[in-house]
């Protein structure tokens, strides 16, 4: 059974999947509910803890995001003037519109997992970014209703392969590396606050510091990007959207600086926490 568990660490509610994978401890949960039964109403599962804690992570029950297997992750391109001003974008104007591209659930993973590198890529590069959870479903909803739908937020790191995803104009491939999407645990809307208000955001590589910025930088304002796509498609409880990444990529970099094998890549968020990935070759 998939069970959803309440984490304790440092006084804040997260929220984290329970299942049969490897991966590093990450610390005492409070079981909720199982996976389905939790999404089925996850404003009224946070409240119901039933108080029974585990240890999850080595030594107890590992940890996976809590996504459902037909979950939609959404992810915004372009969505920082000074990332589109540094890559191959940098002439283009302006879109009135987000770029929207997906990815697949199994390309997800926790911190503390490895990914590794692609044999046809030189490299894997990084984009540090603040994940939204969508607690209820839209359909042709204002900004305002889908802001009020938001259940919590993650750190996201949007690790690509920069060869697959630059030859063709289709992102999907390169944004679906095995293990490459790591997402922190969920901490709930009342925590977080407005992304408008902004969230610090920064990345490290092997310690050195690669992005800098904040959430109220980004062009495109979650509210609206939310309400945008239910005029489309209906968003439902469960999904993701990835709200996009500042400058300081590698592959815009000169040299060109890319994650090769050992090497470690950390996103940090205000009220969010750090996420921490290793590369192998």
């Amino acid at each position: 059974m998939i069970l959803v568990g309440v984490l304790i660490e440092d006084g804040s509610t997260w929220v984290a999947e329970t299942s049969n994978a490897d991966t590093p401890t990450v610390g005492l949960a409070s079981l909720v509910a199982p996976l389905r039964q939790f999404w089925s109403d996850p404003h009224l599962a946070l409240t119901m803890a039933d108080g029974r804690q585990v240890q999850v992570g080595a030594g107890g029950l590992p940890v996976l995001p809590p996504v459902l297997p037909e979950a939609r992750v959404i992810c915004l391109g372009l969505n920082y003037e000074d990332h589109i001003a540094e890559g191959s974008f940098k002439n283009a104007s302006r879109n009135t519109y987000p770029t929207i591209f997906g990815r697949w659930t199994r390309s997800l993973a926790v911190g503390g997992q490895t990914v590794r590198v692609p044999v046809d890529e030189r490299g894997l590069d990084w984009e540090g970014e603040v994940a939204a959870w969508v607690g209820s479903d839209l359909c042709e909803v204002s900004a305002d209703e889908a802001r009020a739908a938001v259940l919590g937020f993650s750190t996201f790191n949007d690790i690509t392969a920069r060869a697959a995803q630059k030859r063709t104009s289709q992102f999907a491939l390169g944004k679906n590396v095995d293990r490459s999407g790591p997402v922190g645990p969920l901490v709930t809307a009342d925590v977080v606050g407005d992304l408008r208000d902004g969230l610090d955001l920064e990345t490290r590589v092997n310690g050195d510091v690669v992005q800098k910025s904040s959430t109220a930088n980004q062009i495109y304002e979650l509210g609206d990007v939310l309400s945008y796509a239910s005029r489309t498609l209906t968003l439902r409880v469960g999904d993701i959207v990835c709200t996009g990444t500042p400058s300081g990529v590698g592959y815009a970099r000169e040299p060109e600086w890319l994650l090769d094998d050992g090497d470690v890549v950390e996103v940090s968020v205000a009220r969010l926490g750090t996420l921490r990935t290793r590369v192998v070759r």
